[in-house]
């Protein structure tokens, strides 16, 4: 395999990686949305069970029915709460995939640019070869 065959599997590579990494991206942004939106929900629960007033002012048919309500919304809110413990745990496996991804994309990235580090060396020495030996013919042109 060349060199050139060599950078552009790793260039291939790289772009592959970068990839991976926009949707892993892709896919965290979508989850904190998600999580975003368990928050919002949390939130409107306990407003709603706090917006139902106290149940104890209110007649004993309508307090059962009131007490059975809150309860129903509680019971909502935990389950809520517990999904979103679940998903942020997702989350965090998610985020530490994102980061093992771009250290592999990054770590690729600095093989391809030693890689074409190296070649341009090389071509800059095959050039500075080639003009020392123009150089050399012409003066053993001159003393002829």
């Amino acid at each position: 395999m060349s060199r050139r065959d060599a950078i552009q599997s790793l260039d291939t590579l790289v772009e592959l990686r970068s990839l991976e990494v926009d949707k892993l991206q892709t896919e965290l942004a979508r989850q904190e949305a998600m999580r975003a939106r368990y928050q919002a929900n949390l939130e409107r629960l306990t407003a709603l069970a706090e917006g139902s007033g106290a149940s104890g002012r209110l007649a004993p048919a309508l307090a059962l029915n009131c007490g059975q309500y809150k309860q129903a919304v509680f019971a909502l809110a935990d389950h809520h709460r517990t999904d979103l413990q679940l998903h942020e745990a997702n989350m965090a496996v998610s985020q530490r995939h994102l980061a093992q991804a771009w250290t592999r994309r990054e770590l690729l990235g600095k093989v391809l640019g030693q890689q074409q580090a190296l070649v341009s060396r090389e071509r800059e020495r095959a050039a500075r070869k080639r003009e020392d030996e123009i150089a050399t013919q012409s003066w053993l042109a001159g003393r002829a």
